[in-house]
């Protein structure tokens, strides 16, 4: 069940704040980020700095915490997915704020106490709090969102987590340094976030269930490999999955690794590698929320790949800015800044982490629209579990490279080419990353591609794209326009285009060759285009036959009419959206050029300058039982003009 309104609401992903179905949402999610992280860095300074536990050294005591933290996301993952698609979504959101009064109340105690035992069982629980809102927090916003917010949502919960983070912290840290009271300061306010996080969660509109007659399985083992298979049935949502669990991994290094780089490498004291950490923070809160600008408020998958070409190639160089530094003595804040040599070092890691924000938010959002509603937050639950199995991993191998003999810029090297290598291979796996960079860049850097229309191309189920054809990248610019991947139907002659037929056939387009050169090839294409439709998806098809020579929309031909009646033998329901591309007559992809007395393309780049403007106007849906050539080409021609 969807409660997304179909129209979004004006003004961006920033007016989400002042509504109802996501502000109470995202204060309640920003305030459990902002706890959790006040309570474990307190904790973390209280038993480094100011406390001498014998069977908790300071060197150890932060990756116990973080373990503790991060276990019950491993046990209790699967379980709390399936809570989440049986049950009221706000009746839950409300039960882990009551947990988190009780957890954080008896954390104040300890913390009064001064009770490690306590305050590691208070990490644990907490852990288990926030694995318990992780598939709610996800599986949420579709349910309230439409398609055109979900990537502006994502980004807004995505940068207030990061800011969250980097508040709890700092907070955190500040308040356990007071004098004689720090640690009863800390046990306060932990209560004080907690308690304002239950009166924000009461406001949160009721979200029904998306599975209410799911019977739970508690044995965790055995719903984690289920929640796995149910992730992996869906090859696009999988992939997406391990990518984000990558990102986690690669973020993970740079984190755990700021304080150890800010003394040895950078040579600064605490301030400086407090500034890491903002710097981080801030880019990647920045990234999210170029997120929605870039993709123009759609799932733009292509943000992607642009993601990890910017991690990889500033976490590269991350490693020669920070190498070769001259030596200094704990370096405070200002005399670090005042250097130039390290203008470089932050600018790289502002970089690096805002193109990790642009690689993850897109992935959080393609999953949420491509998962089933019913088991989407069990999908999410898979998602956690990953993640914290790569980050786990993370740490593992970030260990054993150091005590080899790695330096820490050099790790950084190393996970920058290994971030080249991870998403090269996940984007062959599943091209449609790749094919959405290239219509991202194509219709953003090549072109001004404007659309106008865009919300009548449906976000599920099938239907038949009819469009005219004046280029050899009409297709790419249909695929920038569309939320959802399109299969074309196309003139086989286009797939001998180098790189465009090497393009297309990525894209999985139906060649189809004339009648009388190859009718069994025909019928083919028939059958294959068919099957699409079958399977709910989207078929694009040029009913010209051919890219216009004249730049006048030429005769329609009977194939699309064949697809439309061999549909309804098959009793599917679909509709046509007519569209029309305009102003692309003349550019260097048409056949604007007349040479030997033929009409050739891509004979003179730049002939109309850089960013020419271009367009897409798409029409009303047509009831697939109305359509004829004539009324096709008449409503395609006036989207033309």
């Amino acid at each position: 069940m969807s409660l997304s309104p179909s129209h979004p609401a004006e003004g961006g992903q920033f007016a989400l704040l002042r509504q109802r179905r996501f502000a109470p949402f995202f204060w309640t999610q920003f305030l459990g980020a902002a706890n959790d992280n006040l309570f474990k860095f307190a904790f973390t300074v209280l038993v480094t700095y100011q406390l001498q536990v014998s069977w908790l050294p300071p060197s150890l005591a932060g990756l116990v915490i973080g373990a503790l933290f991060i276990l019950p996301f491993l046990l209790f993952s699967a379980t709390s997915g399936q809570l989440a698609d049986k049950l009221d979504k706000k009746t839950l959101i409300v039960f882990v704020k009551r947990l988190e009064i009780g957890i954080m109340a008896l954390a104040a105690w300890a913390f009064f106490t001064t009770n490690i035992a306590l305050l590691l069982l208070c990490t644990f629980l907490m852990g288990l709090h926030s694995t318990l809102f992780g598939p709610v927090k996800f599986a949420y916003l579709p349910n309230h969102l439409s398609e055109r917010e979900l990537t502006g949502g994502n980004g807004m919960v995505e940068m207030g987590t990061f800011v969250a983070i980097l508040l709890g912290n700092l907070a955190g840290g500040l308040i356990i340094a007071v004098p004689e009271i720090g640690a009863h300061h800390v046990g306060f306010s932990c209560v004080a976030l907690a308690v304002i996080g239950r009166i924000t969660a009461q406001a949160v509109p009721v979200t029904p269930a998306t599975d209410p007659g799911l019977t739970i399985n508690w044995n965790p083992f055995t719903e984690t490999w289920r929640n796995l298979k149910l992730a992996h049935g869906n090859t696009v949502v999988f992939r997406s999955v391990l990518g984000i669990s990558w990102m986690w991994f690669f973020g993970a290094v740079f984190l755990s690794q700021f304080p150890s780089f800010a003394k040895e490498v950078l040579h600064g004291n605490e301030q400086v590698a407090s500034l890491l950490l903002i710097v981080f923070s801030i880019g990647i809160g920045t990234g999210s929320l170029l997120c929605e600008v870039l993709s123009r408020r759609h799932v733009e998958i292509g943000l992607v790949p642009l993601g990890a070409i910017g991690m990889s190639v500033f976490s590269i160089d991350l490693y020669f800015a920070s190498s070769g530094l001259p030596p200094a003595s704990a370096l405070g804040l200002g005399e670090f800044i005042a250097l130039p040599a390290h203008w470089r070092v932050l600018a790289d890691l502002t970089l690096l982490s805002l193109f990790a924000g642009l690689y993850s938010v897109p992935m959080y959002a393609l999953i949420q629209m491509r998962s089933q509603p019913t088991h989407r937050a069990r999908i999410i639950a898979a998602n956690n579990i990953l993640n914290a199995l790569f980050m786990i991993a993370s740490a593992v191998i970030a260990g054993a490279l150091l005590s080899t003999g790695f330096t820490i810029p050099q790790m950084f090297l190393l996970v920058g080419l290994a971030n080249a290598v991870v998403a090269f291979y996940i984007f062959m796996l599943v091209p449609e990353y790749l094919l959405r960079f290239v219509a991202w860049f194509a219709s953003r850097l090549v072109y001004r591609f404007k659309v106008r229309g865009d919300e009548h191309i449906p976000t599920d189920g099938a239907a038949v794209l009819v469009c005219n054809h004046v280029s050899f990248v009409d297709a790419v610019l249909l695929m920038a326009a569309s939320p959802r991947p399109i299969r074309f139907l196309m003139d086989h002659r286009i797939f001998k285009v180098p790189l465009l037929g090497w393009l297309f056939k990525l894209a999985k387009a139906i060649p189809i060759a004339p009648q009388k050169e190859d009718p069994q090839a025909y019928e083919a294409a028939f059958d294959a285009a068919v099957a699409v439709l079958r399977e709910g998806d989207l078929l694009a098809i040029f009913p010209e036959g051919g890219i216009t020579r004249d730049g006048q929309l030429q005769a329609f031909k009977g194939g699309v009419v064949k697809i439309l009646d061999m549909a309804d033998r098959e009793g599917l329901h679909l509709s046509v959206i007519p569209m029309g591309l305009s102003n692309l007559w003349g550019s260097y992809f048409s056949r604007v050029e007349v040479r030997n007395g033929e009409a050739v393309a891509m004979v003179r780049p730049f002939r109309r300058g850089f960013f020419s403007r271009v367009g897409l106007q798409v029409g009303s849906p047509l009831a697939a039982s109305a359509v004829t050539l004539d009324v096709l080409r008449n409503r395609v021609a006036t989207l033309i003009d």
